[in-house]
């Protein structure tokens, strides 16, 4: 898989120490400005805005134990990786390919995954769940089926 990382950055205790530190500081900038520092050399670039939150987001998560990784958006990704960054078994991930659900190329004997497709797929599946559930509520609704305290 084309990662920045080759596999996930897991904090060692130190590490979320660190973090934690790190992120209520950052969190608390205000500034319109923002910039990376050399540790040794002192050069001073400045950053997008987006790079800067997105690095306060890395290290919230890092702060709180998580481990993270950065995919590329137009990375490929094996049925494997692809299984697990949705949170289903790559047997039912298959199915959703032969199906046409998500979109992918085969390499040899293999089908590879664009990332961003495997993301498209993600957020409406996830986005069909919440309506299901909304739906399924206003029916116990109106049914008097909602349980009140």
């Amino acid at each position: 898989m084309a990662t920045v990382l080759d596999r996930p950055l897991i904090p060692t205790e130190p590490e979320v120490a660190q973090a934690k530190r790190s992120f209520k500081l950052l969190s608390e900038d205000k500034s319109s400005s923002h910039y990376i520092m050399g540790s040794e050399t002192g050069v001073k670039v400045p950053i997008p805005e987006t790079v800067f939150n997105l690095f306060v987001t890395v290290l919230e998560e890092l702060s709180k134990g998580n481990a993270i990784q950065l995919v590329p958006i137009n990375a490929e990704v094996t049925t494997i990786e692809a299984a697990e960054i949705v949170g289903v078994s790559r047997p039912f991930l298959v199915k959703l390919l032969n199906e046409g659900k998500i979109p992918y190329r085969m390499v040899g004997r293999h089908r590879r995954i664009l990332f961003k497709d495997l993301m498209e797929y993600y957020e409406k599946s996830k986005k069909s769940q919440l309506k299901a559930i909304a739906e399924m509520t206003a029916e116990d609704d109106a049914a008097g089926l909602t349980f009140r305290e």
